[in-house]
């Protein structure tokens, strides 16, 4: 699993790496040279005439050293330094003399268009302020370039913490990043600046007593080892899910959710629906159990499942609020996995009353407008912070909370987060929620059985909804891709990749 960390945390285990492990600055400023240029060599991503840009922090001095190697390997190689050169770290005077020792060819104020690979080592992760002056002059020239551009830590401009662009910020079309990823590289418009992203081992080490606090991101190797079947089992054996969902002119939101929980492994799924959708979800999907929008009948499936599933196309009117207000209060007597989405969650942010029947093992879908409202707060506003926005609410809200967006960012119960690294804009279609809302019902009724660790079945099934989609661009490109796509893409992504 791959830990991700924000700026704090990143300096923490520099510090610790360099005072308490003992291992010198100058050493990783090396290590660091090295594998970006190991990365450029290997990837032979437009060589040519080369420039290295670099500020007076120690990612230039990082970018120096990889002039040096560059220049050793006999590449056609050049370096410029932005700013005071009084005001360049320790490390990086050292290796701005090495440079000049070796001859390499030290320019001011360059043609960038000259060159075709700029390596961009102007500002790290310590970029506390815009970025304006003669720094967002560079920046800007070298976006419009045309050069192919490798960034060193993280693309200059980038916020290391949230992913925003503090004033203007370089367009990377590679980023080789240290020990581990940084938030910014995985929240947009970050991601988007980053460009391919490579992680190197360059010998820092997590601070013992911060691991703990790390986001993680779950990947296809998690994946597998998380998947699990019991070759003796039956169908009660894989958990039982009850989804209330779809109400008039809303049976496709039933459909995919109810389908999308037998795709995430549930052994059966009971749908709970409005007696004139009844028949046409019986058509689209017969393996399925149907219930009657009653009080009784809600009653007795909480009693039968093992996770629960609501809001998709329930609406908002009084009938609703009534199913809802029932399934939450005998789901909460069970201590039941539930699933709140779409719709439901938008009946809690106009209710008080469903508010206070929220308890720990509730499970928050929404995406950026159902949180705004949930919160009651302008989405603009919750997007400056996003992690400062999931403290918030969790205080509002107990549970696990699925922030969905570009980079959904999931936080259990216990505060831990998972950034996810999945998924595609292709999925940004009608349904593909109630996709996701189906999977981890399924995810988590047949946890509860296996007795499976359900913090874990959360950033897990968003991780397998964001590979169902990249299953589904692949086959039927981003933008023809419909929730259904989404569906058929779920057996490659719980296979790994194996048709």
């Amino acid at each position: 699993m791959e830990y991700i960390l924000n700026n704090r945390q990143m300096k923490e285990a520099d510090r610790y790496t360099i005072e308490e492990i003992g291992i010198e600055s100058l050493v990783l400023m090396e290590r660091a040279a090295l594998s970006l240029v190991e990365e450029m060599v290997k990837k032979e991503r437009i060589m040519g005439r080369i420039l290295a840009l670099c500020g007076t922090g120690n990612n230039g001095g990082d970018g120096m050293a990889a002039a040096r190697l560059l220049h050793l390997k006999g590449y056609d190689v050049a370096v410029e330094c932005v700013g005071d050169p009084e005001k360049m770290t320790a490390e990086t005077r050292r290796q701005y003399e090495i440079v000049r020792n070796y001859q390499i060819p030290v320019v001011n104020n360059p043609d960038y268009g000259e060159y075709t690979t700029i390596i961009d080592a102007l500002f790290g992760i310590g970029l506390t302020r815009p970025v304006e002056g003669i720094c967002r002059q560079k920046i800007e020239a070298v976006n419009e370039s045309g050069a192919h551009v490798w960034s060193v830590d993280i693309p200059s401009g980038v916020d290391g913490d949230t992913g925003r662009v503090m004033g203007a910020a370089v367009h990377a079309d590679d980023t080789v990043t240290f020990a581990f990823a940084k938030m910014g590289h995985l929240l947009y418009p970050g991601r988007e600046h980053t460009g391919h992203l490579w992680v190197r081992d360059i010998g820092i080490y997590p601070h013992p007593g911060e691991k703990a606090g790390y986001a993680r991101c779950i990947g296809r190797e998690d994946a597998g080892r998380l998947l699990s079947r019991d070759p003796g089992g039956h169908k009660g054996t894989f958990g039982k899910v009850l989804v209330l969902a779809g109400n008039l002119g809303m049976c496709g939101a039933a459909y995919l959710a109810g389908r999308a929980a037998y795709a995430a492994g549930a052994g059966m799924v009971k749908i709970c629906v409005v007696e004139e959708n009844r028949q046409i979800l019986q058509t689209l999907l017969p393996e399925a159990l149907y219930g009657s929008w009653d009080e009784e009948t809600v009653r007795q499936g909480i009693e039968w499942c093992d996770a629960a599933v609501a809001g998709p196309g329930i609406g908002q009117g009084e009938e609703a609020l009534h199913m809802l207000r029932c399934l939450l209060g005998y789901a909460r007597e069970k201590d039941l996995p539930l699933i709140l989405d779409a719709d439901g969650l938008n009946l809690l942010s106009g209710y008080r009353a469903l508010k206070e029947m929220l308890y720990p093992r509730c499970v928050y879908t929404p995406h950026m407008m159902e949180l705004g409202r949930m919160m009651g707060e302008d989405i603009g506003k919750l997007k400056e912070q996003p992690f400062d926005t999931i403290e918030r609410a969790a205080r509002d809200y107990p549970g696990t909370l699925v922030w969905k967006d570009a980079c959904t960012i999931t936080r259990c119960p216990g505060g831990a987060l998972y950034l996810n690294r999945s998924g595609n804009d292709g999925m940004a279609t009608a349904g593909s929620g109630d996709v996701l809302a189906g999977l981890l019902g399924g995810l988590l009724a047949s946890g509860t059985r296996s007795g499976a660790d359900a913090d874990l079945a959360v950033p897990l099934g968003v991780y397998l909804h964001g590979a169902a989609g990249d299953a589904a661009a692949e086959k039927k490109g981003r933008h023809a891709m419909t929730a259904r796509d989404i569906l058929e893409g779920i057996p490659t992504a719980m296979t790994g990749g194996k048709h």
